[in-house]
Order: structure tokens, then sequence, then C-alpha cells
């Protein structure tokens, strides 16, 4: 059997993360929504969640309409929703720091709320994926649960905490960060686009009726 090309294997790679990242943005939702602990949904993801693409691209949408995330990097996926469960209090602080004052933790939608965490969980992690790259991610993530104002909330959001929790990361100058694109450190390029509009959260416990409406 021949190996896979290096371009396929990258973008596999890129598709199982993105995956990973929608679906923890959804567990941390439910922890918070059903008041479960983080490692139940955690097991219920892996469980119910997750499974094997079958290649086929009517297969594969067949499986975000159902709720499921193939292909999702499942390491990657525990590992965020751990890190924003078991540091939620210096993670939500940081949040609130960067919030406009007229904006309290509590107003924003929670599905706006997840995300915030678990990006803001990745970036305080300074031996994860670069925060360029954390941000962009969920960037792509946010045009797919919202079409207002959120995105560029997030970008806002993620780029003010990403120059408190990773200084170090940009300190170079902008053309010399323009002339070496940020990858992952797996040599990943930042992540393609992945149908994440379509990935349900309505199947959720809890899910407000309508998580686009901008707060």
């Amino acid at each position: 059997m021949s190996e896979q090309p290096k371009g396929a294997a990258d973008k596999s790679v890129r598709r199982k993360r993105k995956f990973a990242r929608v679906a923890a943005v959804q567990a941390l939702f439910q922890s918070e929504q059903a008041n479960e602990q983080a490692e139940t949904v955690i097991d219920q993801f892996v469980r119910h969640r997750f499974g094997v693409l079958l290649g086929k691209n009517a297969a594969e949408q067949e499986d975000l309409d159902e709720g499921r995330m193939p292909e999702a990097d499942v390491k990657l996926f525990g590992r965020i929703v751990r890190e924003a469960v078991l540091r939620q209090d210096v993670v939500d602080r940081a949040i609130v720091e960067a919030l406009p004052k007229e904006w309290p933790m509590a107003r924003l939608d929670p599905v706006l709320r997840a995300l915030l965490r678990a990006a803001t969980g990745e970036l305080a992690n300074p031996g994860g994926a670069p925060a360029r790259v954390v941000i962009n991610e969920y960037l792509d993530v946010a045009h797919g649960f919202f079409s207002g104002d959120e995105p560029r909330l997030v970008n806002g959001m993620l780029d003010k905490l990403a120059h408190v929790l990773r200084p170090g990361e940009f300190d170079a100058p902008v053309a010399m960060a323009v002339q070496a694109p940020v990858e992952e450190s797996t040599m990943e390029a930042p992540a393609e686009e992945v149908p994440v509009a379509d990935a349900p959260i309505a199947d959720v416990p809890g899910t407000p009726p309508d998580s686009e409406t901008a707060t």
C-alpha cells in the first residue's frame, strides 16, 4: 500500500483538530448548561459523537447533522476541555479582564462563553499551539456557530488575550511574522475551512433556541 501524500496527510490532521475544537466548545457548553462534570461529558462525546469518517462528503455531512464529530482528534479534544475546566478560575478571570466593562461574563451567549473558555484555555497553555493558530482556529469555529458580530468579538478578544497570555510570541516585527507563517507543532499550516456551521448544537441539552443572536 502506498503512503498517503504529505499534503493529504496534513489536511487530515487539520480536519481532526478542527473537529476537536468544535466538539470542545459543544462539550463545555453542555457541561455548564446541564451542570455535568467535565469527565462525564468527555466520556459521552467519545462514546456517542466521535467515529470513523466513511470517506464521502455526504456521509460526513450526515454525521455532522446527527451531532457526531468524525475524525476528531480525541486527545486534543480532551485536553482542551480539561484545561478549560480545571483552570476555569484563571480562564474566566482573563476573559472578564478582556471584556468591555459593560459586558459582564454572565451576559455572554452561553455558546460564545464556551468558545472563549476553550480558546483561552489553549492560550493559557504555553506548550500548546501557537497563539496565531489558536486565534485563526476559533475564529473559524465562531463563523460556524454565529452569523452576526460574534466572530468579530472573538477575533478582538482572542487577540487581546493572546498578547497578555503569550506576549513572547508577539515581540517579533509584523513583517517577519508575515514572511514566516505560524504553524502547529506537526508542521501544520493554519487550518482550512471545515463545514462547522452544520455541526449541531441544538441536540445538546439546554441549547438556547437561537445562539446566533448577538448579545
